[in-house]
């Protein structure tokens, strides 16, 4: 099965630079965890997620190091640390989303999806043609294509 065959077409977008509170209260009101972002000609520019957002009610998470000699190396820390604290001073979607982003073709066969969800650990996949979205494809929507696969349970 493809994913152009069980994406969502109706895909909420938040436009690039709304305030923090608006991309807030476009996931709210339509119930999801996170949303594309796109420009004004509509091309997919980032996404904006419920974890973006709670970095508002964060402190940044103090970097890892160790102390060798007087000298400070850090270990997989400092950049995360630089990016909690952007996110912690943001006032818009343009400083807060993620702009590196895992896209999908409408051709993409679901297991492949699902695989780029593991090995990536993200909960969606804007699925994009010549960077416009096409559609989205969430968590949820594989394992309901998963489930229809699965035979009817008889009464025990």
């Amino acid at each position: 099965m493809l994913a152009r065959e069980i994406m969502n077409k109706n895909v909420i977008t938040i436009p690039e630079g709304a305030s923090i509170e608006e991309a807030a209260l476009i996931l709210t009101e339509n119930n999801i965890s996170g949303a594309p972002v796109v420009n004004p000609k509509g091309k997919l520019v980032g996404m904006v997620t419920e974890e973006d957002l709670l970095h508002q009610e964060t402190n940044p998470r103090a970097p890892a190091f160790l102390n060798i000699l007087g000298a400070f190396i850090y270990v997989n820390g400092l950049e995360r640390y630089r990016d909690d604290f952007k996110k912690l001073a943001a006032t818009s979607t343009t400083e807060i989303m993620t702009r590196d982003l895992i896209t999908a073709p409408g051709n993409i066969t679901i297991e492949e999806v699902a695989a780029l969800m593991i090995e990536h650990n993200i909960k969606r996949v804007p699925v994009v043609d010549h960077g416009d979205i096409i559609g989205i494809i969430s968590r949820a929507d594989i394992i309901k294509t998963l489930a229809k696969k699965a035979p009817p349970q008889q009464n025990r």
